[in-house]
This record gives C-alpha cells, sequence and structure tokens, in this order.
C-alpha cells in the first residue's frame, strides 16, 4: 500500500473519517531505548499546565485523549508508540507536538529514526523518516494540528541538546528533576535548543510549534517542588515464593490453574479466557503491558467474560469484556478468544465490530495462536469501512506468554503473591491442554508442501508454498518473542526493509528460496552478541543448521586468531563446524571442532594470508510433523536455536584490541647539584 512520506516541514490532512491513530516512532538500534512523548498546546504553543505532557511517567493526558503506549521490539528494531483519540482532543488545544528522547547517547548515534501515523486498523496515513540528528538528546518529529476544522500532520525535525527536560521546559513544563526537596531560587535561562532546526515552514493561520524566547531578564521565581519529573523509576523485582516444607521431592504444591478436566473447543476458550482476565485483575503490572499492546490507557482494569449484546435480533456473546478507568474516562474493548487450532471468523469480527460502534468502545480484539508475520498485521481481513470509528486489534498467545516472562524475569512486580500468581498463569499457558500454545502448527498445507520440496516438484508460485512461506516468517517472529523473553534484551527478526512492508513480496521471497534450495532460513540479531544467530531449515536433507559468524582478530599470526576462538569455546560440542575464512579470496578451510582442538593446524596448514572470519555451524535433526510438541517441525527448530545459542553463541565475545601503549620517551638527565 502507497502512503505519503513527508520531508521536513511539510504538512498533509488527516482522512475526515480517521478518529484514532496511532503515532509509532520507530529506530533499528533496538538495544537503544527511545522514548516518545507528547505535548498538548494551546495558541501560543505553550502547555496549559504540567498535566498536558504526555511520557513515561504521566502516561495519559487528564482528558484521556492521547496515552504513551509504551516502547516494543519489532522486526526492524523497536518502537514508541502515541495514542490520539483526535474526537475528544479538547477545543483548546491546538497542536500535539510529537517528540522523542533518549536516557543515554544522541539521536546522531542511531542512524535513521522514522515516526509514523497509523490507523485504527494499522494502515499508515504518513511517514517521515530523518536521518539529520547530531548531538540532541530530545527530538520533536512532528506535530499534529487542528486547521479550519480538520486535522493535519506535520514533519518537524527540531532538535534540543538538554534532553526530555529541556525540550519540556520550553514549551511551559515545570520540571522537578533535583534530587533537593527544598525549593530553591531560580531564574529563567535562555533554551539550548539548536538553533539550526529553528526554521520551520508552517503553512498560515496554524500555530507555530517553535514558542518564543524570552528577551528580557524574568523575575527570579520559586521553582515548583510539584513540578514533573522526567527521571525514570527504578524497576523492582519480586522474590519467588518458596516451598520447602516437603518431605519428599515428589510432593508437589496445589495449581491456582488446574488443567485437570480440561476438554477442547468452547471449554478449553473459557478456561484459558477466565485465567487470563483473573490474572490481570490480580497482576496490575501483567494488566498494564497487555492492555498496552491493544492501546488501552494506564489505569484500573476489570475483566467480564461472556457478556451478551443484542445485535438486530439476534445477540452476539464476545468471550469478554475489557474496561480500563482513568480519572472520568473508561475505555472498553470486546475480546475473541481462540485457543488450539481455531481460527478467527471475519463474520464474527465484524459483528463485534458493529456491536462496539454503536456501544461507542474503543477497540475489538482478537486473541488466538495466530502470530502474524509482522507487528501490527492481522490474521483475519474484515472490511475496512467499519474500522471508521472502532479499532481492530490482534494478540497472540505468544504475546500474552512473552509478557508475562518479561516481568518475571526482568522486574517489573514488587509483590511476591503477585509474582506468584502471574508464574501460575505462565504454567498454565504452557500445558498442552491450556490450548494457548505459543506456536504449533505450520498449517494444512504444511504436509504437501514438505513432500514436493523433497519430490522437486514445488513451484515458488504455488499458493500452498506461499502460505507455508508466511507461515515461516510467523515461526521466525514467535523465535525472536521466546528469546527475547528468556534474554531480557530486544531480539530482532531481521528482514530486508521493504520485506517489513510489503507482505506479499516477502512470503513471495520465502517461498522462492524454498523451492529453489529446498530450504527456510531466519536471522536473530540479539544484542550484545559477536555475531547474528542464523536458523535454517533444510527440508531436503531433514536438518536443522544453525550458524554465527564473528569476526577475527585483526592482528597475530592465524595460529593466534585460532586461539582466541577456541579458548571461547572449551565446552562446545565437537559435532560443530568450524570455518576459517581467510583474506585470500577463495581460501577457506572446515573441519569439525572435536578435530581443531586435537590438532589446530588442520584449519592453517598450507593456507595464504591470515584468517579474517569464522563460521560455527551446528546440524540438528528436522522434525516433519505438522503440529504436536513431540517430533515435530517447529519444536525441532525452536529446540535447535535454543540448544546452539546457549552452547555456542553465548560464550562467543567479540575481539577488543589491548589498549594502545604509551611509546616510552628518553629521560633527560637532571643536572647535579653543585
Amino acid at each position: 500500500m502507497e502512503f505519503p512520506m513527508l520531508s521536513k516541514g511539510q504538512n498533509l490532512s488527516l482522512p475526515a473519517d480517521v478518529e484514532q491513530i496511532d503515532v509509532v516512532l520507530g529506530w533499528t538500534e533496538s538495544d537503544v531505548e527511545v522514548d516518545a512523548s507528547a505535548l498538548l498546546l494551546n495558541a501560543d504553543g505553550k502547555v496549559r499546565s504540567d498535566a498536558d505532557f504526555v511520557f513515561y511517567n504521566q502516561p495519559e493526558s487528564t482528558d484521556g485523549s492521547i496515552r504513551f503506549l509504551g516502547t516494543s521490539g519489532t522486526e526492524e528494531g523497536a518502537q514508541a508508540r502515541i495514542a490520539i483519540d483526535l474526537s475528544t482532543v479538547p477545543d483548546d488545544v491546538h497542536t500535539v507536538a510529537l517528540g522523542g528522547s533518549v536516557a543515554a547517547g544522541q539521536f546522531g548515534d542511531l542512524g535513521k529514526l522514522a515516526l509514523r501515523v497509523v490507523d485504527g486498523a494499522g494502515h499508515t496515513l504518513a511517514e517521515y523518516v530523518t536521518a539529520d540528528a547530531t548531538t540532541e538528546s530530545a527530538f520533536v518529529f512532528g506535530e499534529v494540528y487542528r486547521r479550519n476544522g480538520d486535522w493535519k500532520v506535520r514533519a518537524v525535525g527540531q532538535g534540543w541538546d538538554s534532553g526530555l527536560a529541556g525540550l519540556a521546559s520550553d514549551f511551559g513544563v515545570d520540571i522537578d528533576d533535583d534530587p533537593d526537596p527544598e525549593p530553591a531560587e531560580t531564574a529563567d535561562a535562555p533554551s539550548d535548543r539548536e538553533n539550526s532546526d529553528a526554521a520551520v515552514p508552517a503553512d498560515s493561520g496554524t500555530p507555530q510549534l517553535v514558542p518564543e524566547l524570552p528577551t528580557t531578564p524574568v523575575a527570579p521565581r520559586k521553582a515548583s517542588t510539584r513540578g514533573v519529573r522526567t527521571t525514570k523509576r527504578a524497576v523492582k523485582k519480586s522474590k519467588p515464593l518458596v516451598f520447602g516444607l516437603a518431605e519428599q521431592d515428589t510432593w508437589q504444591p496445589a495449581r491456582l490453574f488446574s488443567v485437570i478436566g480440561v476438554g477442547a473447543g468452547e471449554e478449553q476458550e473459557r478456561r484459558a479466557t477466565s485465567a487470563l482476565i483473573s490474572t490481570m485483575q490480580a497482576v496490575r503490572p501483567f494488566a498494564r503491558a497487555v492492555c498496552a499492546r491493544v492501546g488501552a490507557p494506564t489505569g484500573t482494569f476489570e475483566g467480564y467474560v461472556e457478556v451478551a449484546y443484542e445485535r438486530g435480533e439476534t445477540k452476539v456473546i464476545p468471550d469478554a469484556v475489557l474496561k480500563v478507568s482513568r480519572g472520568s474516562r473508561v475505555w472498553t474493548g470486546l475480546l475473541e478468544v481462540k485457543t488450539g487450532s481455531g481460527k478467527l471468523k471475519k463474520e464474527q469480527l465484524e459483528n463485534y465490530l458493529d456491536v462496539a460502534r454503536k456501544k461507542k468502545y474503543d477497540v475489538v480484539v482478537s486473541l488466538s495462536n495466530d502470530v502474524p508475520a509482522s507487528a501490527g498485521e492481522l490474521p483475519v481481513e474484515v472490511d475496512r469501512r467499519k474500522l471508521a470509528k472502532v479499532a481492530l486489534r490482534h494478540l497472540s498467545w505468544a504475546e500474552v506468554a512473552h509478557e508475562a516472562r518479561m516481568l518475571l524475569s526482568h522486574g517489573g512486580i514488587d509483590d511476591d503473591l503477585q509474582a506468584w500468581v502471574l508464574a501460575e498463569f505462565l504454567r498454565y499457558l504452557d500445558h498442552p491442554r491450556s490450548g494457548a500454545v505459543e506456536f504449533v502448527d505450520m498449517g494444512r498445507h504444511w504436509v504437501t508442501v514438505r513432500d514436493a520440496v523433497t519430490a522437486g516438484t514445488l513451484r515458488a508460485g504455488d499458493q500452498k508454498a506461499l502460505t507455508v512461506a508466511e507461515t515461516w516468517v510467523s515461526l521466525s517472529r514467535h523465535l525472536a518473542l521466546r528469546l527475547t523473553a528468556e534474554l531480557g534484551v530486544t531480539v530482532k527478526h531481521v528482514l530486508p526493509r521493504r520485506h517489513g512492508t510489503d507482505p506479499v513480496a516477502r512470503n513471495a521471497a520465502v517461498a522462492e528460496r524454498l523451492a529453489a534450495d529446498g530450504v527456510f532460513e531466519a536471522v536473530l540479531r540479539i544484542p550484545g552478541t559477536a555475531g547474528d544467530l542464523v536458523v535454517i531449515a533444510d527440508v531436503r536433507t531433514n536438518k536443522i543448521r544453525c550458524r554465527t559468524t564473528v569476526e577475527a582478530p585483526n592482528e597475530g599470526t592465524s595460529g593466534r586468531r585460532l586461539s582466541w576462538l577456541l579458548k571461547q569455546l572449551k565446552d562446545v560440542p565437537g559435532d560443530v563446524q568450524v570455518e576459517a575464512v581467510f583474506s585470500e579470496r577463495g581460501n577457506e578451510a572446515c573441519e569439525h571442532i572435536e578435530a581443531v582442538r586435537a590438532d589446530p593446524k588442520v584449519l592453517t596448514a598450507g593456507r595464504s594470508g591470515d584468517i579474517v572470519s569464522f563460521c560455527l555451524e551446528q546440524s540438528f535433526p528436522m522434525g516433519g510433523r505438522r503440529s504436536g510438541t513431540a517430533s515435530s517441525f517447529i519444536s525441532s527448530v525452536t529446540s535447535s536455536a535454543d540448544a546452539f545459542y546457549g552452547t555456542v553463541v553465548q560464550q562467543l565475545r567479540e575481539w577488543v584490541p589491548a589498549a594502545p601503549k604509551q611509546t616510552e620517551q628518553p629521560r633527560t638527565a637532571e643536572p647535579e647539584d653543585e
């Protein structure tokens, strides 16, 4: 789908029928955290009060029209989101400034940054990409503003060296980051905004984003002790409950969510829905994390199951109704749940959209085992006309489990009992009887496509091949989510940029590779590792091959470079292959690491040039079954990736040269005392 690309200063009218938008700030360096923010400005380009500053410590405006939804990983890196309900923005708010900030470093280190405006269905309305940043630590990327009763968006691209606090101060926010609780006498000082970016084209009649700075001294005033704090709160982590009074190891503690007696179909869906909603009510950080993924504000959560609504002469019964209250505003979503191999239905979702529009609800949420190949994609296409007033969002059970694991493993819950409840819920999800499996089915065309690859009859244009190709990309995203939750860092599924925004081209490329070479391939980028984790499923040989490539030291002999590698791989299984790539083109050597340990010269003898890189690869058996937890294709892929990361990838560190040594200066003789 084509959408307008804005240049700096350019503006664009938003569609008149769009009332709810998300502003998405994206960047490629997933190990760097960028926080989105918004400022509600009056006709003078200033906030009306400190409450008009929406960011991580103040995630919603008082009227609920603008909400900070947090930061999450994507296939291309990471993103931060701001949700705006244009229909409820107060009349005296003329402009919403859209900013971003980094707590450490500067935007110049991040390369390209993209600001996208998307509608309730996830379709991009406008995009602004910039690589102009240098030393700035805060940026206003764009603004959404009124003109003659319509809403427009404009690309701005204006930076601050003084961080989020400096940006907010210039728009009239009273910042109180001083650790000293005592009030201090301060005077307003000129801003250190980047003057080079001050001039931004504007169409006449529109309030200017850049606030006028005082040119005359202002009398000292008392610094507010109740100003906004931009310092991030420390992450808290609970201690797991320990049951230590059992007399034997075989004693098992009682389970909060039992899988005994769980059937299939509707019974399975009811159990899973009830477990999810009750856990969200008991564990507020988990409720916030799940609700943020579907655009809800931060607030008090309540959930209700199987509520009946009238639709004409019939009734529709969603699996749950989600309610989040903040102040006087109540956000509402209808939830449709599928477990096991259950598939979402277009007609059912459209019925819920009709009910939500009539009741003036915010969103319809689908939850199933479908893992879309890219964030924001929907597993079912619906009539877009039904999305004018109500958003449609999709969650996978894999994403729900991901949020639970992140909270348990990496902080965010400081109550021991809440941590136990969440752990029990996760234990329930992990049981096959729950039906809330993360990713277990390659789809009904898997066996046919697998056999066609083996027989050499598969063609890239086969619709079945394209369907299986999309499922492989979903599995790759699932691998990234699992590792993200386990490691506590954002693992990126690396795709060519055009494939990230064009599912048709992406699936065609995967199917073409499968038909030509008989392989699937996924590249996972894990922050802090020496090289990417590449997972290759070779359908013709029934093998899963995992590999990683690391740069060799750029000094010393080839023998010393090989020794540097072997020291890091003392406990690596002997069947791991080591390939040494030499500086002379076409000069490579490959042996099993067991043989290299016994005689390192098998890789270096008779080779010209220096070793420039090493490639490590290990093969695992490939399961052929379509689904299930044992001997299935998916299980073999996930277990192989986990094993190779644990035994090889996480053992490796990039080579770091020694610090340069000072040149010894000749010491001059000191004169003798007379």
